[in-house]
């Protein structure tokens, strides 16, 4: 287990001890007894037997720790191996099993580092997690205060042209967005080696397997395939890096741009990014495109996340989701941010994606068992 600990708000010195299951990719546990939070080892994805023998090991490793716990959080996705493992594990102990939102989670985890106990604007931005809707999210703007949470707004959804495995071809991201933008005929000529394009094409037509996602992991797919820097992925964020690093290297020779002035749009809470993704697709330059992505989201997001909080009277903002391991959106984001007087919470001590997102279910758990 890991020896580095993490100190919680003075509030929570004496609260019951508490054990956090994590999620299902890069997954981590962890446990927080004596106002002090220990997260185990990272284990990994809960995608083989040995991984999820390992989860169960590091769960017993901490409960060594805790003694009884009086909650166990986990995801609130019922079929990953460490919310049904939770469950097993709260009835078995007499525990109460407190299932989390995979976005509340990880806004309450950045909350958690900086013992932050009051109300905050949530923007929690990643590939997916399972909304209350029952439908995948991962472009979240949230109002968070401890156990409660509310969905202010989301990114507009796109289509997933074959599901699950659209998050590994950002082709398919891209074809999508062209579709919606009534461009789906030029999907064949911009994409003429990927097999599968006339069926995709069919797919989204008819909309048939194209479940829409919110997610901002998507979102950077679908960029990095209209220009052209990553069609099928190798590695996991392989698209979401090369358009980090096409526009770094535009950035660092050249400064940021200019956002593009009509690249998204706000309908309620629905922020829309396709007008600056139809710019994407007419862009020669890939680095110059990438540069333009950065700064026309940050703008968006900015001006997203301050009107959320000027109508909730909140001048915090916690940023969280794996969306932020990427330099260019958390610097300038929180520079945006900072700009408009908002004080900007994000990860420390932990990651902002995935492997830091128990903290936030213990988090939330301990504030569900004061109330």
């Amino acid at each position: 287990m890991s020896a580095a600990a993490i100190p919680l708000a003075p509030h929570f010195a004496s609260a019951a001890p508490v054990l956090a299951a994590g999620a299902w990719f890069k997954n981590a546990l962890c446990g927080v007894k004596d106002g002090e939070a220990r997260m185990s080892p990272v284990v990994g994805d809960l995608n083989t037997p040995e991984a999820c023998i390992a989860h169960e090991d590091e769960a017993e490793t901490l409960l060594a720790w805790l003694g009884a716990p009086a909650a166990i959080a986990h995801d609130l996705h019922p079929d990953f191996h460490s919310s049904r493992h939770a469950a097993g594990l709260a009835a078995r102990l007499g525990a109460t099993a407190v299932p989390v939102q995979h976005h509340h989670a990880h806004i309450a985890a950045v909350c958690a580092e900086h013992g932050h106990r009051g109300p905050v604007i949530g923007l929690a931005l990643d590939g997916v997690g399972l909304g209350t809707d029952n439908t995948p999210w991962g472009g979240e703007l949230l109002s968070v205060d401890g156990a409660r949470f509310e969905r202010l707004g989301h990114l507009a959804p796109l289509a997933l042209p074959g599901g699950d495995r659209a998050a590994r071809e950002p082709w398919r991201m891209a074809a999508a967005v062209l579709h919606d933008l009534g461009r789906g005929d030029e999907v064949p000529a911009r994409y003429p080696d990927e097999a599968g394009v006339a069926t995709v094409l069919a797919m989204l037509e008819k909309n048939l397997n194209c479940p829409r996602t919110s997610s901002a992991g998507r979102l950077f797919d679908a960029a990095s395939g209209l220009l052209g820097l990553c069609l099928k992925m190798d590695m996991d964020a392989e698209a979401a890096i090369k358009l980090e690093q096409a526009a770094t290297r535009r950035i660092e020779a050249a400064g940021w741009p200019q956002a593009m002035a009509d690249g998204w749009r706000l309908d309620g809470g629905v922020l829309d990014l396709r007008p600056l993704l139809g710019e994407l697709a007419g862009q020669r330059d890939a680095e110059q495109g990438a540069a333009l992505f950065h700064a026309t989201l940050v703008a968006a997001l900015a001006e997203w996340t301050a009107r959320a909080c000027a109508t909730a009277g909140i001048e915090t903002v916690a940023l969280g989701g794996g969306c932020f391991f990427n330099r260019l959106l958390a610097a300038g984001l929180r520079r945006e941010l900072e700009s408009l007087g908002l004080r900007v919470l994000a990860p420390i001590k932990l990651v902002p994606g995935d492997a830091g997102l128990a903290l936030g279910q213990a988090w939330v758990a301990l504030h569900v068992l004061e109330n």
